[in-house]
């Protein structure tokens, strides 16, 4: 990568396991699923697939075992444009998610992290592509010492570091102070700030990142930062499958800020790829191209 060209994304790859539910099972309750299907997954990956879709130039940075599954992913991965030239290989299994989809797209998710676990730090390689990087992405399905690493290679470089703190965890004030743009879902956002508000969530978090994208689902997303706050509206879609639609999100917004800084255009741009992601089901093949989108966007300015 030249330097401050493209998106590197830290993160994790997992295999899903998908079966299509009547309902999500309560406590003790055991439902009939009706139907299956093995597909590519894990945040970091969806991440990495969104922003090479979406035109970035993206490197991917994480652990897969030496499995079939592992294949899978690097050749998925692969073939949506993503390079896969830092991801390493452990002993073990590759990370496994299982995936319950309502008929309305609702999913609830159990994930082993399995190889995701060993990214506890990062190669001289790879902090060296994080430097290079015009934007660097990390979530929290991979140890926190990593993503603190990332972040803060990323702040020595001057690189745009972009969290999406999900699964929903604890994070350190540290951390924090080095994340440029902080993307959560209302539930994350009210797990880090304690408020149950999406505006005063944002305004709690804004302490402490440089900016703050809430997004809303159907509703679109909040976005915060030192210009105030508005709102990016929502789009109509068919739901068909809800998996991925907020790692879409993230990735579609990291591309964009690399090559353009201007969030409000780059949380539009995202808006419409989250969209479209609902429309399919699965993850990465649910991920839009940059085409899609730009057809999508063309298609609401003529309404």
């Amino acid at each position: 990568m030249t330097a401050g060209a493209g998106v590197v994304v830290v993160g994790s790859a997992n295999v899903d396991l998908f079966a299509a539910v009547p309902a999500i099972p309560a406590p003790g309750e055991t439902v009939l699923a009706r139907g299956r299907e093995v597909r590519a997954g894990g945040k970091g990956l969806n991440q990495a697939v969104a922003a090479a879709r979406a035109g970035a130039a993206t490197t991917f940075v994480a652990v897969v075992g030496r499995d079939e599954g592992a294949e899978m992913l690097l050749a998925e991965a692969a073939a949506a444009g993503v390079d896969t030239g830092l991801v390493r290989r452990a002993d073990g299994p590759t990370g496994t998610a299982w995936i319950m989809v309502r008929p309305d797209g609702e999913n609830a998710i159990v994930v082993d992290g399995a190889a995701n676990a060993t990214l506890t730090s990062l190669t001289l390689t790879e902090r060296t592509a994080v430097s290079e990087a015009a934007v660097v992405v990390a979530q929290l399905e991979t140890p926190l010492s990593a993503v603190r690493e990332a972040a803060e290679a990323a702040q020595a470089s001057g690189a745009r570091f972009l969290l999406n703190a999900a699964p929903a965890s604890e994070l350190p004030e540290e951390l924090l102070r080095c994340v440029d743009v902080l993307v959560v879902n209302e539930h994350e956002a009210r797990h880090l700030s304690g408020e149950a508000d999406p505006s005063s969530a944002a305004r709690t978090l804004l302490r402490l990142a440089g900016a703050v994208v809430v997004t809303l689902g159907a509703e679109g997303a909040l976005l915060l930062d030192a210009d105030g706050e508005r709102r990016v509206p929502g789009l109509t879609a068919r739901v068909v499958d809800t998996t991925g639609a907020g790692d879409t999100f993230t990735g579609v917004l990291a591309a964009t800020l690399a090559t353009d800084p201007d969030l409000d255009a780059a949380a539009r741009r995202a808006v419409v790829a989250g969209a479209l992601a609902v429309e399919t089901a699965g993850a990465v093949p649910s991920i839009p191209t940059s085409d899609a989108i730009a057809a999508r966007l063309r298609q609401e300015a003529s309404r």
